[in-house]
């Protein structure tokens, strides 16, 4: 535990999950999927962003990178009581699920499934109010998260990313995830999403033109770390 404390304290650590190696209809990432709902209600993850949110003016179109079936930014919008606003859902695999889309629907939002890779597809969406990420920063070595940070800031007014947050306490939390049911793939892509974490201004370090936004960077929950930044 103390080499792992030391070696957290130095540096992020970057390795592949397996549920980014398995085919959706895979029995274990379909589990493992399910796993990562239940962990993010557990570490509620909509509540923090929708919190942050909660001082800026209800946004018409919104960006969510690395969105999955949609059903997390489903209740981010939930929470804020969004109606009338364009979603745009960018992931690389999978669709919006149909129950997802028929709540968004009967909110009066529109919503729409972009299947790109983040790094080279969101030049296309054009400008939006509010963008956001879940669990989905922490994939990204340095330069290509400095990449990605870039091209972001350049078509939103805010954005705010919850992430793993690196410390020793996370670290152990994130290799008892089996006792919430958790499969192996589940229980080996939680130790390795904390490694590959955040913590301090870590973000703040590699978002562009920091002059012209206002940032803010902290541990929020027990769990997650949070950026927001507004531009100014």
């Amino acid at each position: 535990m103390a080499l792992c404390s030391r070696r957290l304290d130095v540096e992020r650590v970057i390795e592949p999950e397996w549920l980014d190696a398995l085919r959706a209809d895979d029995p274990r990432a379909q589990r493992s999927r399910g796993d990562l709902r239940r962990l993010n209600c557990f570490m509620n993850s909509a509540g923090l962003i929708g919190r942050a949110l909660r001082q800026f003016p209800a946004p018409k179109r919104v960006l969510d990178v690395g969105a999955g079936d949609g059903a997390f930014a489903l209740r981010v919008a939930t929470r804020r009581q969004w109606r009338n606003t364009e979603l745009i859902l960018v992931d690389r695999n999978g669709d919006i699920a149909a129950p997802v889309r028929d709540s968004f629907r009967a909110m009066h939002c529109s919503v729409e499934f972009r299947r790109c890779d983040a790094l080279s597809g969101l030049a296309q969406i054009g400008d939006v109010d509010v963008a956001f990420v879940n669990l989905f920063l922490h994939h990204f070595e340095n330069l290509q998260l400095k990449q990605l940070l870039t091209k972001i800031a350049s078509s939103c007014r805010i954005f705010v990313a919850c992430e793993p947050r690196r410390t020793p306490f996370t670290l152990f939390a994130s290799r008892c995830v089996g006792l919430f049911g958790c499969n192996d793939v589940t229980r080996h892509d939680a130790v390795v999403s904390v490694r590959a974490g955040f913590k301090g201004n870590e973000v703040s370090q590699l978002w562009p033109a920091p002059a012209s936004w206002s940032l803010s960077e902290r541990a929020a929950g027990l769990f997650s770390h949070l950026f927001v930044a507004r531009r100014l």
